[in-house]
């Protein structure tokens, strides 16, 4: 399926703030006072190791909202995946501009499409099994929405986005309402028939409980493969079923064998290494 790009206005606050946060009170000294006014660049975005591209909008917002004259023409769009070496885009103009923009863009499409690899390479390792990798709310506080798009461009898919858009109900909100059945039945009458209701279950017996009644999904919280196995039996798609807890690209496979539908992980957002990505001036 074709990654449906976000718009532009949900990207143009972030790229904005990030500018105005390293321009600082005086802009970029260094390239004011090296680099004629009149000067034009060409350049490329050049991928250092292999990986998948993510990130190219934000990238493209941050030169063009320093000087609407620059172009940038792209190689390989987000969600590709880029050999080391390989040239992603070419960005062209003010050189003045170029270089003021450079660590911002770079910033974006570097930490982006470290994501999108990140999350490529465990959907690689569990593409014999049904299993999606979603990602959660453990994201950089501003960025969730970019973040979860970099998910997309590597393969996943998205967990709920916020507080607002489905129930999860966690072992804190079991222990002060008093069970899970407590729980449970507040959650249903307050919300209405769109809003799915999942609970983190620790146990099996925590899970016989629950799936008597009836939530639309149950997160197996740090569960072993062997628990795991039972617990889909148990469920036998009663509900949606999902693993999380320190889960790997190594110990994903054995997961996904255990024919659970979702395997959550949270540091692919908040602790994802960055995809080296450099920019290369092209003399004349």
């Amino acid at each position: 399926m074709k990654l449906a790009p976000l718009p532009a206005i949900m990207l143009e606050p972030l790229v904005r703030a990030a500018l105005l946060e390293d321009l600082g009170r005086a802009g970029d000294v260094t390239t004011d006072a090296i680099v004629p006014r009149e000067s034009h660049a060409t350049t490329v975005l050049a991928a250092r190791q292999q990986g998948i591209v993510a990130g190219l909008d934000l990238a493209m917002l941050a030169f063009r909202l320093i000087d609407q004259n620059i172009k940038m023409e792209v190689n390989r769009a987000d969600g590709s995946e880029v050999a080391q070496g390989e040239t992603i885009a070419s960005v062209s103009g003010p050189a003045r501009a170029i270089l003021t923009a450079e660590r911002t863009a770079l910033n974006f499409l570097c930490h982006l499409s470290g994501i999108a690899t990140a999350t490529a390479s465990i959907a690689k390792a569990i593409s014999g099994h049904k299993a999606k990798i979603v990602c959660t709310r453990k994201t950089t506080p501003g960025l969730r929405a970019v973040e979860k798009y970099a998910v997309r461009a590597g393969g996943g898919a998205n967990h709920r986005f916020g507080l607002d858009d489905a129930i999860l109900i966690k072992d804190n909100h079991i222990a002060i309402a008093g069970g899970i059945r407590t729980a449970i039945e507040r959650a249903r009458v307050s919300v209405g028939h769109l809003v799915k209701i999942e609970v983190e279950v620790d146990t099996l017996a925590q899970l016989e409980e629950t799936l008597a009644l009836t939530p639309d999904a149950v997160l197996l919280d740090n569960m072993a493969v062997d628990e795991l196995r039972q617990a889909v039996l148990m469920v036998a798609g009663r509900a949606i079923t999902e693993a999380s807890g320190r889960i790997t690209a190594s110990t994903a496979p054995a997961i996904a064998a255990t024919g659970i539908d979702l395997i959550s992980i949270g540091w692919l957002t908040h602790s994802a290494p960055i995809l080296d990505i450099g920019l290369d001036y092209r003399a004349p």
